[in-house]
Parts: C-alpha cells; structure tokens; sequence
C-alpha cells in the first residue's frame, strides 16, 4: 500500500535507424513501484502517420536477458518463470543517460519527471539530473559552447548579442517596471579626466546618469579661450565595466559614483569629484540600495561647502544645464528664481490646457490645491533647482497660502512669468 500509485516515468527514444526504413521513436517508460513492473508507451504526434497504439510493452516484469537459461530447458514448449528468470529490472538499472535493452530494443533515457527525481535523490543520492536534448526528429543535440564574436564597436552589446544568438535579431528586452519607477531620476556628477597629457588636464565633465535604463551622458561646459569646443561629449549609451565580456558584461550602476572613483568609459578615466545635492538626498532616502562609503564621501563633500545645483543656462539652450555654485551674494535668490519662472516658461507649459496638466500632474490626491513639497517634486522633475530658501520664495509669490496653491494661482503665476 505504501508504493501504490507511486510511478517513475522516464522520457526516452528508440533509435532503430540501423535497420531499413528504421527511424527514431519517443516513448515513456513507466516502472511501478508497487510490483516492480515495466510499460512502454509511445509518445504520438500529430499527421505522424501511425495507427493510435501507444502501447509498445504492456505492464510486465521484464528480465534483464530473458535468454540467459539453461540449455536444457525446452523453450520450445514452456514460457519463462520465475524458476528460470532471478533478475530483473530494477530502479538502479535506470537514470538519465543510460541505455536500457528491453526485449531487443536499446532505449535512450533522455529526462524524467520531478517525482522520479525526488525519488532517486531520496532514495539513491543522486543530484545530476541534466537532460540530453532532442530534437523533433528525436535526434540528440550535442551542447556545445556557442562562440561569441568579438563586440566590434558597432552599436550597443545588447544588439551585437542579439545577432549572435538568432538568425533574425530581435531587440533586447527591457525592464518596463524599472522604466516606470525610475522615470525623470537622473543623477549629475562632476569630473575632471585623467590624463597624462598636459593640455587636456583640468577640463571639467558632467556625467548624468539615467536610472530608468542606466544610461550615461557626459557634457562638457564650453569654456572661453580654451581651446576645446566643449558640449556633448557622450551621447547617451549604457557603459561596461573594464574587462566584462560580451557573453556576460557588467554595467556601471549608480553605486559605482562616488567622490573619488575613477570611471573608465571608452578608455577615457575619470575622477569623480563633486555631484548635485540631489544625488545625495536621493541616496540618503534610498540608504539601502547605496553602500554606505558612497553615501558618506557625499556628504563630507556637499557638507563642507555651499549648496551645488544645475541652472538652466541663458540663451537658446533650452533644457541644457551648466553646472554653477551658490555664493550667497546679494540678490542671488531672486535671480535664481526668475530664472526658474523663465525655464517654465521655455518648458512649453503655459498653455491653458498644459497648465491644468501639469497641475493634476502633481495634484494626486486630487484636492484641488498643491503644497510647496509639491512644487518642489515638480522642480525635480523639470531638473530645475530645488533649495529651500527658493522654493519658499516661489511657493510665496505663487499663492496667499505656500501650502494651498489653487490652479488659478498657479496658472496666474506661470502667465506672469
């Protein structure tokens, strides 16, 4: 009663292309625990051209040579016994890989399913259960290493992949929820380049990093006389890490940005040396997904000196951002905050309907008013500046009530800018 309905099932294939007009067959091997019993069942597909008998071996005792007798039985007149047969089959003459002869046929047994795998690892410590491949044809497919070209250059490692592993390629997969969550965060670092050559040393680089799909961008300010054009310096793209292979690359993640680090893009060092204020309160609010030595070199750096921030730079920049630094002189505020009215502006959302858009943007309660934490998701959104002191005075100048702003206020005040 222990055994009843206890089945180890195998998946196997006879293989009879030795013979004429021989081919090769999938089957099933059942072997009863209760009674030691052996069926043999084969596996039918569709339009195969086979009368529907899926039975090859009815549920039987199956010796393991039924010829092995002595030379005076008369096999002629009487069937085998037991008297006559001792061994037979049993689980330990079974197991992925093997070979099985039953009745004159070999059987390759090429898996099992996860009650026959349960029981050989209980029963006989077995732990390799690695399946041999077949095809549709029933013919094994040798798992041999694929050979990866060399990444030439061209486009990203993720599409020279793609046209490694498929005839026709298809485009990487994407993490759509990451994508989501992470939409608008962009993390801006300072960095001066590494590098032995005289002429080049001392030029200034903000990297921006993207975290909905961990992209990279280096801008270079222009600076006057010399020498260097300056601007985009890298379009954005994901990097690798030195030495990651194309089987297996290691992207830079936002851990690996710290004061001090030394990025290798494209053969290219540089040292990171200063960030935005936001980078910091986004990982101090986010301390669990950033290492602590991280966190603690940014706040000796933007602890120890005035506020950083990046300002939306005069002109026909429009969305371009220069990196600047707050030196508390008399009327800096107020310019600084005309000059996020003016990049509101220049963000095409004082059209009636914009305006209402963005104000049920960052209205989600759906209260009917906005507060200056608000305001200032909205700043950060918009990549503008985020400091106190200038949210407060737009928050003022917006509405009667810093924390109530209507959208009649908001709208009048984004008229007036």
């Amino acid at each position: 009663m222990e055994m009843d309905r206890k089945v180890l099932r195998f998946f196997c294939i006879w293989d009879n292309t030795d013979e004429m007009y021989g081919e090769r067959r999938k089957f099933v091997l059942h072997y009863y625990l209760v009674n030691d019993t052996v069926e043999v069942r084969e596996l039918h597909t569709p339009n195969d051209g086979r009368d529907p008998f899926p039975i090859l071996i009815s549920r039987q005792r199956i010796p393991k040579n039924r010829y092995d007798t002595p030379s005076t039985f008369p096999g002629i007149i009487l069937e085998l016994s037991e008297n006559e047969i001792s061994d037979y089959f049993t689980p330990r003459d079974f197991g992925i890989g093997k070979t099985v002869e039953l009745y004159n046929r070999k059987f390759l047994l090429y898996d099992c399913d996860d009650f026959t795998k349960a029981f050989y690892w209980k029963n006989f410590g077995t732990t390799d259960f690695t399946p041999i491949h077949i095809d549709k044809y029933g013919k094994v497919i040798p798992q041999e290493g694929k050979e990866i070209s060399a990444y030439d250059g061209y486009g990203t490692l993720e599409d020279s992949m793609q046209s490694c592993l498929t005839l026709i390629p298809q485009p990487p997969k994407k993490d759509f929820v990451k994508m989501i969550d992470c939409d608008g965060i962009v993390l801006r670092f300072e960095a001066v380049m590494d590098t032995p050559k005289p002429e080049f040393k001392g030029r200034r680089f903000i990297i921006s990093y993207r975290l909905s799909d961990d992209m990279i961008t280096i801008y270079e300010p222009q600076v006057k006389n010399s020498g260097i054009i300056g601007g985009k310096f890298l379009e954005r793209t994901r990097v690798a890490k030195p030495g990651s292979t194309p089987e297996k690359p290691v992207f830079y993640g936002p851990q690996d940005f710290y004061i001090g680090a030394v990025i290798d893009i494209f053969r290219h060092r540089f040292i990171i040396s200063n960030a935005d204020a936001y980078v910091l309160r986004f990982m101090e609010q986010h301390s669990n997904q950033f290492p602590e030595h991280t966190i603690q070199t940014l706040r000796e750096t933007l602890g120890r000196q005035p506020s950083t921030l990046f300002r939306p730079e005069s002109g026909n920049g429009g969305g371009r951002r220069v990196h600047t630094r707050r030196t508390g002189s008399p009327g800096e505020l107020e310019s600084l905050v005309q000059e996020v009215k003016g990049q509101l502006q220049r963000l095409a959302i004082t059209a009636s309907n914009r305006k209402d858009r963005v104000f049920l943007g960052i209205d989600l309660g759906r209260s009917g008013f906005v507060s200056k934490q608000n305001l200032r998701e909205m700043c950060v959104k918009q990549q503008l500046p985020c400091d106190d002191d200038i949210i407060d005075s737009l928050a003022k100048q917006i509405g009667k009530d810093p924390e109530r702003i209507s959208l009649e206020e908001l709208r009048q005040f984004l008229e007036m800018a």
